[in-house]
Formats: structure tokens, C-alpha cells, sequence
């Protein structure tokens, strides 16, 4: 096709076309602008909410942990650096021992029962029917006040409660649960994992229902057994899901408070006495706020580090499950 434009009008022609192209960009910068303007905008409200209930009491904390304050007038605050901490970490402190100590037991146990006793009942209730009731009622402790939960199982430990009648009709002596040093943190734990198992059920179920089923026709063809079934196909293929609950439930326990307090008030003497009541204790029995503050963050860098080991473990190939 022969172009009829004289060369003049072409030349013009594209000289106008390359004049156009900068405020066209201009024009799509301002909008961009507006946009992002218009987007933190409805982004504010979140953004004052935590600006004002974490950030600004996360800075408050830092700086009370660096310093000495009994908690009333804002102009006694004595900063020490770092003499709360090396008074947490230093010899004969019962900050690593017993009260860090029990915190990671305490956490350990509760992962380890909630998790092992989640993935058996799981793994029964997807063969079942009814499963929506059978989830429920173990969902049932997880919306009951964790106050109803340690008084019902604190009466049940004392020496003549139900658990103390079972042993005795099975012919074994009764056990002060929660009155014997040895025993009370175990005790403990077992009504935390039991409390939180429910949680852990629907993730688990719901980890289940998301497993193809092809998977189990051909293991069965294969000839595999239950067990092998389980080992080799349900759990490498739950690992996303036990990830989470394995996270989450030693986050819960390690930040426990409310549970202990109610059975055993840390008690007896110091056996079940963990870094958030700790914590309690420094800050409105004692008055050290700067103690209570280091504290924190020493359970926060606990938390950090045992999370992050977490998530290693359960790497893949490079991926995360």
C-alpha cells in the first residue's frame, strides 16, 4: 500500500505521537497516586488500631524492660539497660529453672498428647458416621471457659474425685495430683491437650476430606495394609495440616496462664509455675514492671526460635509442606 501522507505531515505525525506519550504517563502516575492514596486511606483505621494497642505498648514494654518502674507514676521510671535481663539469666535465678523449664514441658507435653490423641481421633472419626456430632462434641471443651474446665478437673483430682475413684476400683492407691510436686505438671498438661483437641480435630478432618481418595484405591490394590496405609499415604499427606496444629499448640502452651492459675496457682512451691505467670506475678504481685517486661521478651525470643525450629523440621525438599 503506497503511503499518500507528504513527508512533512508524517514527520509532524509522529512528532506529535512522541509529544503525547509523557503526559499520558503523567496522567497514569497521578492516578496510580490517587489510588494509593485512596487505599491507605481505608487502610487508616486498621492501621491507627495497631499503631495504638501493639506497637505503641510493644515500644512501652521495650523501654520498661530496660528499666525500673513500680507501675504507678510515669515519671519514676529508672532506666538500668540491660540489668533485667542479666538478673532473669544470671545463676540461682528461678526464671531459667524452674519457671522456663516448666514453660517448655509444659508446651512439649501439650503438643505431644493434643497432637498424638487429635490425629487417632481424626483418623476414627473419618470412618464414621455422624462425623459432624462426633466433631462437636469434641469442639466442646474449646468453647467452655477455661475456669468451668480447671475447676470440673480440679475437683476430679482431689482424693476422693472420679479420678481417684477409678484407681481405687481398679485396686490402685489414690495420687495427689495436684499436690504432689512430681505429679501436678503432668496433671496440668493432660487437661490443657484435653481442652484443646477439639481444635486440632477440625483441622485434622479437614486435612483428611482434602486427601484424594485415589490414593487409598490403589494402596488397596497394592494390598497395603492399615497401618502401612496410614504411615505411608495419610501422614506425609496430613503434614500441612500438622504443621499448623503442631505450631499453634505449642504457641498455646507456652503462653499459658489462665489454666495454672486456676488448678495450681503455680503451685505446690514452684512446680508448676511457667514464664506467663511469671510474668503475672512480677508485674501486679511485686510491682516490678521491668522485670515482668525483660521476662516477656525473653519468652518471646523462646517463642521466635522454637517456631522457626519447627518450620525446619518440617520442610521438604526444599518447600514447605
Amino acid at each position: 500500500m503506497v503511503n499518500t501522507l507528504a513527508p512533512e505531515t508524517a514527520g509532524q505525525a509522529d512528532l506529535g505521537t512522541r509529544h503525547a506519550g509523557p503526559p499520558a504517563a503523567g496522567r497514569r502516575g497521578r492516578a496510580r497516586r490517587r489510588q494509593t492514596a485512596v487505599a491507605y486511606l481505608f487502610l487508616a483505621p486498621t492501621l491507627l488500631f495497631f499503631a495504638v494497642f501493639l506497637f505503641l505498648p510493644l515500644g512501652f514494654a521495650l523501654l520498661l524492660s530496660m528499666s525500673r518502674w513500680t507501675g504507678f507514676d510515669l515519671g519514676d521510671i529508672d532506666p538500668v539497660g540491660l540489668d533485667n535481663f542479666a538478673g532473669l539469666l544470671a545463676d540461682g535465678s528461678t526464671f531459667l529453672t524452674p519457671v522456663l523449664t516448666n514453660t517448655l514441658l509444659y508446651a512439649l507435653g501439650t503438643v505431644a498428647l493434643a497432637l498424638t490423641g487429635s490425629v487417632l481421633v481424626a483418623t476414627c472419626i473419618d470412618k464414621l458416621r455422624f462425623q459432624g456430632l462426633w466433631r462437636t462434641l469434641y469442639f466442646l471443651p474449646i468453647v467452655t471457659t477455661v475456669v468451668a474446665v480447671g475447676n470440673v478437673w480440679k475437683y476430679m483430682y482431689e482424693p476422693g474425685g472420679l479420678v481417684n475413684g477409678v484407681l481405687n476400683a481398679v485396686g490402685l492407691d489414690s495420687v495427689a495430683f495436684l499436690q504432689d510436686p512430681g505429679t501436678a505438671l503432668p496433671s496440668v498438661v493432660v487437661v490443657q491437650a484435653w481442652a484443646s483437641v477439639g481444635t486440632a480435630i477440625l483441622v485434622l478432618t479437614a486435612g483428611l476430606k482434602s486427601i484424594p481418595g485415589s490414593y487409598y484405591e490403589a494402596a488397596a490394590l497394592d494390598g497395603a495394609g492399615p497401618v502401612t496405609v496410614f504411615l505411608r499415604i495419610t501422614l506425609p499427606l496430613l503434614r500441612p495440616s500438622l504443621l499448623f496444629v503442631c505450631v499453634t499448640q505449642f504457641l498455646t502452651g507456652l503462653q499459658s496462664f489462665a489454666l495454672i492459675i486456676v488448678m495450681t496457682k503455680g503451685g505446690p512451691g514452684d512446680a508448676t509455675a511457667v514464664a506467663a505467670l511469671e510474668m503475672y506475678r512480677q508485674a501486679f504481685s511485686y510491682g516490678d514492671w521491668g522485670t515482668a517486661s525483660a521476662a516477656a521478651f525473653v519468652l518471646f525470643l523462646v517463642v521466635l526460635v522454637v517456631t522457626l525450629l519447627q518450620l525446619l523440621l518440617f520442610r521438604r525438599k526444599g518447600e514447605d509442606a
